[in-house]
């Protein structure tokens, strides 16, 4: 699973460094976008606490499955979902660096991003050993074998990373907001 591992890092990585690579331009381009998203979070955040809290274990919950379920075709979900995510979260830090401060990006990301990056990377790090192994077992019988012991396995893990987001989701609800407030 190492391996797996590492590749999910290097992935998420990549998504880094193209999000700290993208020029402040592209902001201007995405404004209208992010500002009928900053909408969408405003009704999120009218509901009570507790409800926030579960919408975002349950968002954060089945796009991991969905990466999970979808990754033998040519584990293109997982690929996509890490460096989509680091290119995201790398883009959107500069720019709020830019507005505001380091600490205060800091401050909203590491206390809930402890649980969170490393459910993202574990799960899918599991997404895309599954994914493969099913593609491997496609082309090679011998393989087949192998396909039922590395479903159990990935399923490990990917409850590990399942449950990483519970607490994930109560510290971006409960802590992140009175840490930017």
């Amino acid at each position: 699973m190492k391996r797996w591992i590492f590749i999910a890092i290097f992935l998420f990585g990549i998504g880094l460094a193209f999000g700290f690579a993208t020029p402040a331009s592209v902001s201007s381009l995405l404004s209208k976008d992010l500002a009928a998203l900053g909408e969408q979070v405003a009704s999120i955040l009218a509901l009570p606490q507790f409800l926030i809290a579960i919408f975002i274990f349950l968002k954060n919950a089945s796009a991991l499955l969905l990466s999970f379920l979808l990754s033998p075709i040519l584990c293109l979900v997982p690929i996509m979902a890490l460096t989509v995510n680091g290119w995201l979260l790398a883009f959107v830090s500069a720019s709020v660096v830019q507005e505001e401060s380091l600490g205060y990006v800091l401050a909203g990301l590491l206390p809930h991003g402890v649980f969170e990056l490393p459910a993202l990377i574990l799960g899918q790090a599991a997404a895309l050993s599954f994914g493969a192994m099913v593609i491997l077992a496609l082309f090679k019988k011998e393989s087949r074998s192998l396909l039922l012991p590395n479903v159990k396995q990935n399923l490990k893990y990917l409850l590990i990373a399942l449950a990483l987001l519970v607490p994930a989701a109560i510290i971006e609800t409960y802590i992140t907001p009175l840490l930017l407030g």
